[in-house]
């Protein structure tokens, strides 16, 4: 009750200053550190995009912190406690199973955009309603995470990959390295410095161009193993309490959508693209070296994602989706819209 409280009064000391010519006012949280790109650009730029869009009657503010963990984003919407949200897709799978779809192993492509795109399309074509307690906005995928080491030999073969202790994402990544013969110390990306600093690991697994930064484990990565097509990469949702959705007018309502869906997402998934590659690009000054992965060792990857494949697509089915059709139509226009 305390802690609900105390969200409470920092949504309230929020909403204070928004102007009071709206018609409708918007709490917007943003769960990324303060400085993160997506509460000092992307929100801001969605919202300015909003108010643009309903000519002022739809405007809102940012809380200068989040008022709740990363794993509460949806619950919070939910609430009421914020009007909207993002919600990483891997923290509500017993919920919802649609987004996933982008995180099964070797779907996606170095193209963000493009698979940001591929997924509203997706979502569109056969799961638009999976978001029943909330107004989904957007749905966008991010910059692919990649294989690295951390000691002066590369990962380069299976042998290589056995004989290390990699960290990794929890979910597929750490499954798959745990099948292939990895010690593997899985932790959410925020808990991964200190996992790799302090060097528990000799390798990790997941981490993207962006992350590496935001993360702070550059100084402690000394080579990437490149795989022909990326391993994998995750997806975010952009909600709204529907409560608060339902006090929009009909037509605003479809000029925030507008705003919103591939339009937000694909913005959001260049932006992360974009920093991406000034980390890449910085490579060669931090004494990164990049190798291809050696053929045998993807091999062994794609086995072992092929379980995961199959585990989506039994999960979406018994959700009420056509899960095959909804993964052969995301990897198809992947391909196709990375062109």
């Amino acid at each position: 009750m305390k802690l609900r409280l105390t969200l409470a009064a920092a949504v309230l000391a929020a909403g204070s200053v928004a102007p009071a010519m709206a018609n409708t006012r918007l709490i917007v949280n943003c769960f990324w550190p303060p400085q993160h790109m997506m509460c000092t650009e992307l929100l801001p730029g969605w919202l300015d995009a909003v108010e643009e869009a309903t000519e002022g009657r739809v405007r809102g503010n940012i809380p200068p912190k989040s008022v709740a963990p990363p794993p509460e984003q949806l619950n919070s919407v939910e609430a009421g406690i914020v009007d909207v949200a993002v919600q990483f897709s891997g923290l509500i799978g017993n919920r919802v199973s649609g987004p996933l779809v982008a995180m099964n192993p070797f779907v996606g492509t170095r193209n963000a955009p493009a698979m940001a795109q591929a997924l509203w399309e997706t979502n569109r074509k056969f799961f638009p309603d999976e978001f029943e307690t909330v107004q989904l906005l957007s749905q966008w995928v991010i910059t692919p995470g990649e294989l690295f080491s951390s000691t002066d030999a590369p990962i380069l073969t299976l042998d290589d990959f056995k004989g290390r202790k990699i960290w990794a994402l929890p979910g597929p990544l750490s499954n798959m390295s745990s099948e292939l013969g990895s010690g593997v110390v899985s932790t959410p990306a925020v808990g991964s410095n200190e996992v790799i600093s302090r060097g528990v690991v000799d390798g990790h697994l997941g981490l993207s161009g962006d992350a590496l930064r935001a993360f702070q484990v550059l100084p402690y990565t000394k080579s990437q193993t490149k795989f022909s097509k990326p391993i994998y990469s995750t997806s975010f949702n952009l909600v709204m309490n529907l409560d608060k959705w339902n006090e929009i007018s009909p037509e605003d309502q479809a000029a925030i959508m507008a705003a919103s869906g591939e339009v937000f997402g694909m913005r959001a998934a260049a932006k992360w693209d974009a920093i991406a590659a000034e980390v890449y690009g910085s490579f060669e000054e931090n004494g990164i070296t990049v190798y291809d992965a050696d053929p045998g060792l993807e091999k062994a990857f794609e086995k072992a994602a092929a379980p995961i494949h199959a585990g989506w697509i039994k999960r979406a089915t018994e959700a009420g989706i056509d899960g095959q059709a909804a993964f052969d139509f995301y990897t198809q226009r992947v391909i196709e819209l990375s062109k």
